[in-house]
């Protein structure tokens, strides 16, 4: 787990951002209204003594931008922030409210004792405005998350956990979320923090739930740290969780519970809770039709999958089913991942192949030929399903051969993806079914990219699992035919082959050259050519090298002890 926000968590911070901003426009209008109002009337015109100290912050948010962090206005939010008098803190939280709106550089570190002593406040409404204030301040980056803490503010920010105010919890929520984003306050936030936050995540109210279990996965994010949620007895909680009404809860908890299961010390206490509770929760939120929260739930059984335990509890629990139903929706990669998991325990694999998963893995191949992550572990099942006989009769029934063979054409595959696909072909026709299936279904198109394939020097092993495909194909009349045009090719890539010290390919070469030789047309191709005069060049330093062997082969047992 890595200390950094996730792409996730990137995307949610935005979405924060964009409704913080929003809140703050909508509010800025009405506080202006509010305030022209105000300066209409004549109280403010004759400005009696009893208002002489209230005058100055009217015109605060009136001021140019480049005066909003002046000396004197500095001064000013000091008075106001530490009167006695309610308004006047209201006024100085006001303006730190837009300020937060409006500030594009950091705040200076003077202006936060005023923010301190307004979140000391005793007045409900003046927190509130002071902690949204920090909030938008802290996700523009425009407040120092150290500084927050080394002042003391976390003490102030967790006590309004207990206002049993929805708004107050909310804005204290995000705060805590945005200071343990830094991994040096992560462990103030975790000391202090941890309680309350669980507490207000069984809150009745589905916003403060939603901040609470917010800030809770913000603080899983480190194998030290999940420790301390677990210790804390964070997990029945947010089991519970994934059951809410709510889908960001949900994701929420999800995500947090994905980052604990990836320790997996801590799988003994996500699987305490009886009943299978936590693997019925996952499957039940991977047939959400929340997109997000089904992926996230599959990530987190894949994450948990690692047990070989917890597979065999998830097929007892008919995973397969929603698991197909994922495979046809916009996302598939998360469900094909778990699956790839599963296949790879071959106790599965029965299970596996009577659910008709080859069709459904077909099926996917067919719409995704440009997707890395679906062809590399289609590939991968697929081959894990061939371990048996029948896993090959349904592979051969199914289009998964054919799909494969496609994919070799896909102009948007990397290497690294055709090198897949070319590994799990060749492993295929390792099984005698297999192989005359696919000799009997490949294209002049898939033949023809073999070769070039096979042609490719600078990636030796994708040259060798291509040409170990051809070399593997039945040299029937009909694959004569598609192989014809292609002769001079393969001379030059099986003369290469030759070449390497590395015996494998020589011995790729060999073999390639015993089956195209049944074909009499390579044959007058060979004869002279600079590939056959390598051949013997190899077939003499082979020869010498089993005649130096028979020098120094060691005597037999009976020599030695007659």
């Amino acid at each position: 787990m890595a200390s950094g926000f996730c792409e996730d968590c990137n995307r949610l911070l935005t979405e924060f951002i964009a409704r913080v901003r929003t809140f703050c426009r909508e509010f800025e209008q009405k506080l202006r209204d509010i305030f022209r109002e105000l300066c209409r009337c004549t109280c403010f015109r004759t400005r009696p003594e009893r208002r002489s100290q209230e005058s100055p912050s009217v015109h605060l948010l009136y001021d140019d931008e480049t005066q909003l962090l002046s000396q004197e206005h500095l001064q000013a939010l000091n008075r106001l922030a530490t009167s006695e008098n309610i308004d006047l803190q209201m006024t100085a939280a006001m303006y730190y409210l837009h300020l937060s709106h409006h500030l594009n550089s950091p705040l200076p570190d003077a202006f936060m004792e005023p923010l301190m002593a307004l979140l000391l406040s005793t007045d409900l409404d003046v927190q509130k405005t002071i902690s949204l204030s920090l909030v938008n301040l802290l996700v523009k980056n425009n407040a120092c998350k150290e500084l927050v803490i080394e002042m003391g503010m976390l003490v102030p920010i967790l006590e309004s956990f207990q206002s049993g105010d929805a708004t107050a919890q909310c804005h204290s929520c995000a705060c805590v979320t945005m200071l343990a984003s830094s991994e040096s306050n992560r462990e103030a936030v975790m000391v202090d923090g941890i309680i309350p936050l669980l507490a207000l995540a069984k809150s009745y109210d589905p916003l403060v739930q939603q901040n609470a279990t917010w800030a809770l996965l913000h603080l899983a994010q480190s194998d030290w740290s999940t420790r301390i949620l677990c210790q804390a007895g964070a997990i029945p909680v947010l089991v519970l969780l994934l059951q809410s009404s709510d889908s960001e809860v949900q994701f929420y908890s999800c995500t947090a519970l994905c980052n604990i299961a990836a320790v997996q010390e801590h799988h003994p206490k996500l699987l305490s809770i009886g009943g299978h509770f936590l693997l019925k929760s996952l499957l039940t939120l991977m047939s959400s039709s929340v997109q997000k929260n089904s992926a996230q739930a599959c990530r987190c059984l894949q994450t948990l999958s690692k047990n070989v335990l917890i597979q065999e509890q998830l097929m007892e629990l008919d995973c397969v089913l929603p698991l197909k139903a994922l495979l046809k929706t916009s996302s598939p990669e998360s469900a094909i991942t778990l699956l790839s998991t599963l296949s790879a325990h071959p106790p599965n694999n029965d299970i596996l192949v009577s659910e008709g998963l080859l069709d459904e893995i077909g099926q996917l191949l067919h719409h995704h030929r440009s997707s890395f992550v679906i062809i590399t572990h289609s590939c991968k099942i697929i081959a894990d399903l061939c371990s048996s006989c029948v896993g090959q009769q349904a592979v051969m029934e199914s289009p998964c051969l054919s799909e494969l063979l496609w994919a070799l054409l896909s102009p948007a595959l990397s290497d690294e993806t055709m090198l897949h696909v070319t590994l799990h072909l060749h492993q295929l026709m390792t099984w005698d079914p297999l192989k005359s299936k696919l000799s009997a279904t490949i294209t002049s198109e898939q033949v023809s990219r073999l070769v070039k394939l096979s042609g490719q020097i600078q990636n030796p092993e994708l040259s060798y699992n291509s040409s170990a495909i051809l070399s593997k194909l039945e040299i029937t009349g009909e694959m004569v035919q598609l192989l014809r045009p292609h002769y001079v090719a393969m001379l030059d890539y099986l003369l290469v082959f030759l070449q390497k010290k590395d015996v494998k390919f020589q011995q790729l070469s060999i073999v390639t050259l015993f089956n195209l030789k049944k074909d009499g047309d390579f044959s007058s191709l060979l004869a002279g050519s600079e590939l056959e005069i390598q051949l013997r060049k190899v077939h003499a330093q082979t020869e010498e090298t089993r005649r130096l062997l028979q020098m120094i082969q060691p005597l037999s047992p009976s020599s030695v002890n007659p």
